[in-house]
């Protein structure tokens, strides 16, 4: 029989390389998009997958919407990748971030034990969860210390998934993967900011960049590569919470300078400072430790920092010029 997985946020950049990585192992998927946001799925397209997906309304905010979705989705897998998350604007609507972030997945949670309790729960878990933490890299033990509503809303998710897993049986694991990037990420996040604008900068339409903290440093790695490792947590014989990262940390500004460089531009004659774009906390550095994922799901990444810059270069430019 075919496998049939449903992925929530299937319009999002992990989403659609996860539906194209299931498609190729076989499986039937479902994509689950917030109520209204049917015509926002331009990155399943540009993978050439748009009309091999079902697409149903999935609303985190309402349980009944969910209830009936599994009943009549009926799937053996759910990737449950929706959420607020762009970290700046959940300073903006915490509230909301909470009630879709948090409370949206405890409420799918419920739902499949409601309905099926042999469903198999992937939790999208965030890096941002660790904050400021004093340990460096991090890795699954490592205390958390979350500094935005996104990341606490991102946390209770998380430990929601652990009690739903330790009290009621489910097969519910975390991917806590730590930042990645690909030419499909939305350009509300600064790596594809950063890349876009170059690309535009380059083609002459553009002529500044505004950015805030250049100074925060991240793990950045290849989202293709990203949703392997979700897709292998799901196969293991036993359910467990894993990091996911490059074990890599570069600065805003090494980003800046590697995306201006593809170009052979001097990234200091195009970028100013906007203090209107600094968070009210940040975090300053994150930095992951694979090891559990290597050693027990067999995964690590092959795409490095300069590659990855390239790669989303690359992309806009021919998005932008052609």
């Amino acid at each position: 029989m075919q496998r049939r997985a449903l992925i929530t946020g299937i319009n999002s950049q992990d989403g659609a390389y996860l539906a194209r990585l299931l498609l190729e192992k076989g499986y039937e998927v479902v994509g689950g998009v917030r109520v209204g946001s049917q015509g926002s799925l331009w990155r399943l397209a540009e993978l050439g997958i748009a009309d091999r997906v079902r697409i149903v309304p999935v609303e985190l905010l309402e349980m009944t919407n969910l209830l009936r979705t599994l009943e009549r989705v009926q799937p053996g897998e759910v990737y449950h990748l929706a959420a607020q998350s762009i970290v700046g604007i959940s300073f903006e609507h915490p509230v909301y971030t909470c009630d879709v972030t948090a409370l949206g997945t405890l409420r799918l949670l419920e739902a499949i034990r409601t309905i099926n309790p042999k469903i198999r729960f992937y939790q999208a878990s965030s890096s941002e969860m660790f904050g400021n933490s004093e340990e460096a890299p991090q890795n699954e033990v490592t205390p958390f210390r979350p500094r935005s509503p996104y990341a606490f809303a991102k946390l209770f998710a998380h430990f929601a998934t652990v009690n739903y897993r330790e009290a009621s049986g489910l097969f519910a694991v975390s991917g806590i993967c730590f930042n990645h990037e690909s030419p499909l990420r939305g350009e509300e996040f600064v790596t594809r900011k950063i890349t876009m604008a170059v690309a535009r900068i380059k083609a002459g339409l553009e002529s500044e960049l505004a950015l805030g903290n250049l100074e925060a440093r991240r793990d950045w790695g290849y989202a293709p590569e990203y949703v392997e490792a979700m897709y292998r947590m799901l196969q293991q014989e036993r359910p467990d919470d894993y990091v996911i990262a490059t074990g890599e940390t570069h600065s805003v500004q090494e980003f800046v300078e590697s995306a201006f460089a593809e170009v052979g531009l001097d990234w200091r004659n195009h970028v100013r400072i906007d203090p209107a774009l600094l968070r009210p906390t940040d975090v300053h550095r994150l930095m992951g430790d694979a090891t559990k994922a290597r050693e027990r799901l067999g995964w690590s990444p092959t795409v490095r920092f300069r590659d990855l810059v390239r790669i989303m270069v690359t992309a806009d430019l021919k998005r932008v010029v052609g």
